[in-house]
């Protein structure tokens, strides 16, 4: 049976999400996808969805939701102090839902994206063989209170399984990440080499699910190339000397130097950040 989630309140920037799109980028068709895999996968192997079922990623104030009819529910990721009818529940564990429950948010305790996953997945429409939301591809951005989400309702009952999920939050808090040698890389100059491996770097305001820019500049003696590939966890440095982490919704190709590139993990980590949160580039010995 066909049910739909009520939106009572959207919360601040939240958006139907799966592992995003891939052989488009010819095209100009970002990838995007959820900021954080590690947790999107996590949420949906809690429930036994299929690992890239569409969940619900939420950006540190989450929405407010009313279910019409039974169902199972999981939250991975940051821990934004879920409640179901009032009553506070836990990340990474299987939830009981019936019909007429409300799911609900608090204070953001740890982690910056939550992601909310529903048996069977989200059934929002696909587009370019994908759920995630993009503004132009697909016919929302972000959640809005007008908008109702279908899933296939189920029973709530849940069966008792010897097998579990492990999840480890500890990336959550480390600053470490990890990145490789951008392709612009060796034009950099020995100092500048240097800063980038010693420097705790700041998340500025300007960050979004298209890109990072860090707070501290550099200086920046490397001439514009001419316009090649680019893809989630690129950092560009900009004639300005800023630099600049390409996220999910990146764009396909860019003029800037491209002098780093975050591991996959390493883009989880930072998906989980918050303005003003600093981090640490590591290089990665392997």
């Amino acid at each position: 049976m066909k049910a739909e989630i009520e939106v009572l309140h959207p919360g601040l920037f939240s958006s139907i999400q799966d592992f995003g799109r891939r052989g488009f980028q010819k095209y100009g068709v970002p990838f995007s996808g959820a900021m954080d895999r590690l947790a999107l996968k996590t949420a949906n192997l809690i429930l036994r969805n299929k690992a890239d079922a569409a969940v619900l990623e939420i950006t540190q104030m989450g929405p407010k939701l009313k279910f019409p009819a039974p169902t199972k529910i999981a939250i991975s990721g940051a821990y934004l102090s879920p409640k179901l009818n009032d009553s506070e529940i836990e990340n990474n564990d299987v939830i009981k839902v019936e019909a007429g429950d409300v799911l609900s948010f608090g204070k953001p305790m740890k982690g910056s994206r939550a992601y909310l996953a529903i048996g069977g997945g989200f059934q929002t429409e696909k587009t370019l063989e994908s759920r995630s939301w993009y503004e132009g591809i697909t016919a929302f951005q972000k959640l809005e209170k007008s908008h109702r989400l279908p899933y296939s309702a189920v029973s709530g009952e849940v069966k008792e399984t010897y097998a579990s999920v492990k999840f480890d939050p500890s990336y959550l808090d480390t600053f470490e990440i990890k990145v490789f040698p951008g392709p612009e890389f060796e034009q950099v100059p020995q100092e500048l080499k240097t800063k980038l491996q010693q420097t705790n770097f700041s998340i500025s305001k300007n960050n979004s699910r298209m890109a990072v820019q860090l707070g501290e500049k550099l200086e920046n003696e490397l001439k514009p190339i001419i316009t090649g590939p680019v893809l989630p966890g690129t950092v560009q440095l900009t004639p300005g000397g800023n630099l600049i982490i390409l996220m999910r919704d990146c764009q396909t190709t860019g003029g800037y130097p491209r002098v780093l590139q975050l591991s996959e993990h390493s883009l989880n980590i930072l998906a989980q950040k918050k303005t003003y949160d600093r981090i640490k580039f590591v290089f990665d010995s392997n």
